[in-house]
């Protein structure tokens, strides 16, 4: 849970001074509002509202962890601001911080697994809003009664549409959640000071169950917090998806040193889901590509940048290189396609093939089925020391650095407000405005 925290704030830190995350900071300063939570980089205001704008940074670069279930996947560390904002405004320690953002992945996990609601038209964010509740309740301490009317009020009211991300993509692909978040935390609070909600809102008359997910069943009281364990962490700046593709597409590219230039086509066979994402199947074409969005929702730019500059990270999403011709005609060479046998093996592996074919006949052919942070080669310490360090250095200075991780590493034993307090300090530099104009997924 600690690699998972300190990834989070890695891609928060990260997220800092770009265009989007102004207009949330300016929106967040208009509506004013206590100061008992801080934003990150900044200045402090009410719990839902840092919930909401904490949330948005670790989502914004699209380089949070994620969940593979069969028929859906979240991004668990999404919940990380609501928790943040809740044991800050409650005084909690790390121990739990821990506890509650536990809770929260684990709710969000093993509903992904028992009730998926992609193929019916909603998204990931409807599992969210329990999620964020409950993580926000175990925050505050609330007791048994109040936490489950926060569950309701949430549950009840925040069920978001799978629209956000699918079509031409907007800056709501990567605000949704946070706005769960905001919301969540908001109904945790009502339910604090005794507002009721639907409690039914799973089993009852046109709750959950009939009206969204259909009938699941799931003995919470049998339940571990182990699901963390299975979440998985980006190596690189892109859909969780999409991860062995770009490593395998890397490893082709360095081990035969072929250029753009030569490439007559790549054609890519991926498991389905990855496919109906971002390969141009049920989601929508994925070769126009003019945005941030929909440059890390696109299996043919990244491959095509992958093999333009050998690496995909936030540098490869400025606006000048997505509207660049050598990636904009390279994109139009990659094919892909979905293959069975390769959608049976998901999600025990996140599988892909590749074949590159160069002018004069030449090919080069790879298989993957996992990748460096997927659960077959999870993160380590240092792998994740090093994400934190190379996304935040732009906003901190070494030693500023050294203490956030330090204060990670050893949480259990520090106050939350102790850790934000840190956070606060990093920087926000005017010349991130330029580098990161659009908003993530």
């Amino acid at each position: 849970m600690k690699i998972r925290v300190l990834d989070a704030l890695g891609c928060a830190l990260g997220a800092l001074g770009s265009q989007t995350m102004r207009a949330l900071y300016e929106h967040t300063e208009d509506f004013g509002g206590a100061g008992l939570c801080t934003l990150i980089g900044d200045m402090r205001t009410a719990p839902d509202r840092a919930a909401f704008y904490n949330s948005a940074l670790v989502r914004y670069l699209d380089f949070n962890d994620s969940y593979l279930a069969k028929h859906e996947t979240c991004h668990p560390s999404d919940n990380l601001g609501a928790v943040l904002a809740a044991c800050e405004y409650a005084d909690r320690n790390g121990a739990d911080l821990l506890a509650a953002l536990a809770i929260s992945y684990q709710i969000q996990c093993r509903l992904s697994d028992v009730a998926p609601v992609r193929a019916k038209g909603f998204d990931h964010v409807t599992q969210g809003a329990y999620a964020v509740a409950a993580g926000v309740s175990k925050g505050l301490g609330l007791d048994v009664e109040r936490t489950a009317h926060a569950l309701a009020i949430s549950g009840t009211a925040f069920n978001a549409l799978r629209v956000s991300r699918t079509g031409k993509l907007s800056n709501w692909k990567g605000l949704a959640y946070p706005n769960t978040a905001f919301c969540a935390t908001h109904a945790a609070f009502l339910a604090m000071r005794g507002i009721t909600g639907p409690l039914e809102v799973f089993e009852g008359n046109k709750g959950f169950m009939e009206t969204i997910s259909g009938t699941f069943e799931i003995d919470w009281s049998k339940e571990n917090l182990e699901r963390v364990t299975q979440t998985i962490v980006k190596r690189y700046n892109a859909e969780i998806h999409s991860q062995s593709a770009i490593e395998g597409i890397l490893e082709l590219r360095s081990q035969y040193g072929f250029r753009a230039s030569e490439i007559e086509k790549v054609e890519v066979e991926i498991f389905d889901v990855a496919f109906h994402i971002i390969g141009g199947g049920e989601e929508g074409n994925k070769t126009i590509v003019e945005s941030k969005e929909a440059a890390d929702h696109s299996l043919p730019y990244l491959i095509a940048t992958a093999i333009l500059d050998g690496e995909v990270m936030p540098e490869q999403y400025l606006p000048e290189r997505i509207r660049r011709s050598d990636v904009q005609t390279l994109l139009r060479k990659v094919r892909v396609t979905p293959a069975a046998d390769l959608t049976e093996r998901f999600p025990r592996e996140i599988p892909c093939r590749h074949t590159v074919h160069l002018a004069g006949g030449h090919r080069f052919r790879a298989e993957k089925g996992d990748y460096e942070g997927f659960t077959t080669r999870p993160p380590n310490r240092d792998g994740a020391r090093k994400k934190f360090d190379r996304l935040s250095e732009p906003h901190t200075t070494p030693a500023l650095r050294n203490r956030i991780a330090e204060m990670v590493e050893s949480m259990e034993k520090a106050p939350v407000r102790g850790l934000m307090s840190l956070l606060r300090q990093a920087e926000a530099p005017a010349l991130q405005e330029e580098v990161l104009q659009y908003g993530g997924t």
